[in-house]
């Protein structure tokens, strides 16, 4: 324990005099969420760089758009995704319960069960089916469910029927790319190449391997793309037509584009519940242009008993200026040899969890920050540190900031950690504590940044006011 309290003295020094001790919050509760145009309804502006992909990303709310739930209510909804989504990552941990060129996509945001949060427009096919697919960083197949169902579950827009596409092509049993699955399938009547994937949640979805043409934002059409065609998708998926895996597995869309754009992409998701003027969109964006200079970098880690996950050494937290104390840097180091621990980055997780140690010296370190400010007798679903700011237009709050390995230094937002959960000022510290060792980044807390994924150097970035 000395040893590695030493080593982390070394690498975070106790003073941190580039980070101011406070800074304001405006604390504006909860507000029910504005009418907005579906996403497959809306025109998507093009983009003049030819070498680069974007692609529009929205939030799982916008997708209830239509529904008489009030913002607190999908609040809720929200957290308890985020607790199927965990014990999915820990199911798939094996943890107690569990070029020069590059494209853009706009993102969306919306509720659903299980999968992510985030969202993007793809169109499937030739002509193209308009589809909404979740863009998740833990997970490494491209999936979409396809007619004829056997089981389908209920979503946004047509279902991609293949029959009607002209570039849809099976891929065989025997061919290389069915032996990339990890557990593949034959059907031997008609020797065409099956696929499975089981999420930790209990969702399923099962049917024929495929490749495909896919049509992005600005008429980028990107063919032969390995997509699984699912005929049979069960469990707690609802509205997207399927999923985009960014993981750092073979199959993922990333790797897939490799030949092409290089296995860099980058996201920038806008808060959803921001008041005031519109947000910027969010995006996400494949290739060269996703990487910009001056980024700090940190570099990636890898676990040599799950390929798909991002992981990153977080080496120590900033409360008010000054480093937390109280657990060691190894508490959060990933142990190559169980492959248990360590830090990921994931873009379907909401909340930021911590290893118990951890987030219990990280949450002290916040309520000895915030005496001033009243809390509430108990806590909201996740969160157990909630406040009553109802008598406050604004407060002061401590500043909180990430140290991660090579120095890159990620000082949050006050919105991204402090955050209304009703109408009515209640405000709570938008962290949770994990049991299973393994810590997670989570979307609320990279709300903001523009995250570069560059697996090409093995690193990634945050860029602070990057949408």
């Amino acid at each position: 324990m000395a040893s590695s309290l030493f080593l982390l003295l070394l690498l975070f020094p106790l003073t941190t005099t580039s980070t101011p001790s406070h800074q304001t919050l405006i604390s504006t509760p909860l507000q029910d969420y504005p009418t907005l145009t579906p996403l497959l309804e809306q025109t998507l502006t093009h983009t003049s760089d030819p070498s680069s992909l974007h692609l529009p990303i929205s939030h799982h709310d916008s997708l209830h758009f239509t529904s008489n739930l009030t913002s607190s209510s999908l609040l809720l909804l929200r957290l308890n995704r985020d607790s199927s989504r965990v014990s999915s990552l820990h199911s798939l941990l094996g943890l107690p319960r569990h070029s020069n060129r590059s494209f853009v996509s706009p993102i969306v945001s919306g509720l659903s069960y299980g999968s992510g949060e985030y969202f993007t427009r793809i169109g499937i096919g030739t002509p193209p089916t308009q589809s909404l697919f979740v863009l998740d960083t833990g997970s490494d197949v491209v999936w979409v469910q396809c007619a004829p169902c056997r089981q389908c579950y209920n979503q946004t827009g047509r279902i991609f029927n293949p029959r009607k596409s002209r570039s849809y092509r099976s891929v065989p049993c025997t061919a290389p790319l069915c032996h990339r699955l990890d557990l593949p399938g034959c059907d031997k009547r008609r020797q065409k190449c099956l696929y499975e994937v089981s999420y930790g949640d209990g969702s399923v979805t099962t049917g024929e391997l495929s490749t495909e043409t896919l049509t992005f934002s600005g008429g980028a059409r990107i063919g032969r793309v390995v997509v699984g065609c699912g005929h049979d998708n069960e469990g707690l998926f609802v509205a997207a037509a399927g999923l985009v895996g960014l993981g750092r597995g073979s199959l993922s869309f990333p790797s897939q584009l490799a030949h092409r754009y290089g296995r860099q992409f980058s996201y920038c998701l806008v808060d959803r519940t921001s008041s005031g003027a519109p947000p910027k969109p969010s995006s996400i964006v494949f290739g060269s242009g996703s990487v910009s200079a001056g980024i700090a970098f940190t570099p990636m880690v890898r676990n040599p008993k799950l390929a798909t996950f991002y992981y990153v050494q977080l080496i120590g937290i900033s409360i008010g200026g000054a480093p937390v104390s109280g657990f060691a840097e190894s508490d959060l180091r990933l142990n190559r040899k169980t492959g248990r621990g360590g830090v990921i980055v994931d873009s379907g997780t909401s909340v930021t969890r911590l290893a118990h140690g951890v987030y219990v010296a990280v949450r002290d370190a916040f309520r000895a920050g915030t005496a001033g400010l009243k809390r509430t007798a108990g806590g909201f679903s996740l969160f157990d540190t909630c406040y009553d700011l109802s008598a406050h237009s604004e407060v002061k709050v401590p500043t909180l900031a990430m140290h991660f390995a090579g120095g890159a230094v990620v000082a949050l937002p006050p919105e991204n950690y402090l955050i209304p959960v009703d109408t009515q000022g209640t405000f709570c510290f938008a962290f949770a504590r994990t049991d299973s060792g393994v810590s997670i980044i989570g979307n609320i807390q990279q709300q903001g940044f523009r995250v570069v994924f560059d697996a090409d150097r093995e690193r990634i970035g945050f860029v602070p006011r990057g949408c």
